[in-house]
């Protein structure tokens, strides 16, 4: 495979870029404390609303494990890599109407009409989260797993993980795998190495899930440096022969910070995977542009082009599905969180998967449109699909 590099840009031009994307991810807004994973008590007539049938969609349930260090003096975790996982088990209520992919975290009085908020937490030795994680497989025997990416603290990855399950709109608990990250601009190598460590802990994960005959799919979505980190873990389980797993495995790399020819290397060591994995890319993703200058100008698999008939051609040749997203609306201002505003359509990408793993059609070069059909290609979210919404 080959990819675009920085060389058309001239020095100046790149070395702007970067500080621009930097200056825009320090430059967010305020990032949430450890005590946004407080439980809150929202008032009586609400919380038994969220209990009834009608307002499903006000809550989410989600399961975490991590390796980062707990922080006990303010409930939360750190940055440094611990000995063993933690496992959490927490209840979201969602704000209703929401129009974008945005979090509001919640404050000393939170509000339910706007903000996001954590109204139960528990922790769960393995056994039982493991059980957890069963009773909530899809009926079709899905679950899923989203590993976050670089610059990300554990509870920041936590709502993330909320706002896709309530904007998806799947049955069942996601699980968020969040490893230590730095959650730091100026963390970017501390966090590969964070991303490399995590291998073991991740594949532990998946292991003990596939274990159990009841699930018969495990969709792992890695954005960003949680991609590296989910290819690194599939490429430990084929040295490990663990083949039994890797063929319930759907791999979905939204993003991907990784090198093109690591990327190559990585496909090489796993080989043919029963369900192709899907890319999701974007040609302006300048949060890439940034990682690609810190890497010496190595170009990164996230920003693809797939109108470059080497691209997809390569693409068949590798058997990977290449969709191009970069018309969907991104709210980070550095078109590197798109994954985040297709959450609503995960079920038709579920169901793609699916219907069509052993198809030699399910490979190539797709693109979504802004209103996320895919065009061009046999990944339809039009007629049937889209018409059952």
């Amino acid at each position: 495979m080959t990819g675009q590099r920085l060389n058309e840009f001239p020095l100046g031009a790149k070395m702007m870029l970067v500080a621009i994307g930097l200056a825009m991810l320090a430059g967010c807004a305020t990032r949430p404390s450890p005590d946004v994973l407080n439980p809150v008590h929202l008032p009586v007539h609400l919380n038994a609303s969220l209990r009834s049938d009608e307002a499903a969609s006000s809550r989410v349930n989600v399961l975490a494990a991590t390796n980062r260090n707990p922080d006990t003096a303010r409930g939360g975790f750190g940055s440094a890599w611990a000995d063993n996982l933690t496992y959490e088990q927490y209840a979201f209520s969602v704000p209703p109407n929401r129009k974008d992919t945005a979090i509001t975290y919640p404050t000393s009085r939170p509000d339910p009409e706007r903000q996001f908020a954590v109204i139960q937490r528990k922790q769960l030795p393995k056994d039982a989260f493991v059980e957890e994680a069963l009773r909530s497989t899809q009926s079709d025997g899905t679950v899923g797993i989203f590993v976050h990416g670089y610059n990300y603290s554990y509870q920041e990855a936590l709502f993330r993980t909320a706002q896709i399950a309530a904007d998806a709109n799947i049955p069942g608990s996601p699980i968020l795998f969040s490893w230590p990250s730095a959650a730091a601009v100026a963390g970017y190598v501390a966090d590969r190495d964070a991303a490399l460590s995590s291998r073991s802990d991740l594949d532990s994960l998946v292991t003990s899930l596939s274990a159990s005959g009841k699930v018969k799919r495990i969709i792992l979505f890695g954005h960003s440096m949680g991609g590296f980190l989910v290819m690194e873990t599939v490429r430990q389980l084929k040295l490990q022969h663990r083949d039994d797993v890797i063929d319930k495995l759907a791999v979905i790399l939204a993003a991907p910070d990784i090198d093109i020819d690591v990327f190559r290397s990585q496909l090489k060591d796993i080989g043919r995977m029963p369900i192709p994995i899907s890319l999701l890319v974007s040609k302006d993703d300048r949060a890439l542009v940034a990682s690609s200058f810190i890497a010496g100008e190595r170009a990164r698999v996230g920003r693809l082009d797939i109108d470059d008939p080497v691209i997809r051609e390569a693409a068949l040749k590798e058997r990977l599905r290449v969709i191009d997203i970069t018309s969907i609306q991104a709210s980070d201002g550095l078109g590197h969180d798109r994954y985040a505003s297709l959450a609503k359509f995960g079920a038709q990408l579920a169901s793609f998967e699916s219907g069509r793993r052993s198809s030699a059609g399910d490979v190539g070069a797709y693109v979504f449109d802004a209103a996320g059909a895919a065009v061009a290609s046999p990944f339809r979210l039009a007629g049937r699909v889209v018409g059952s919404q």
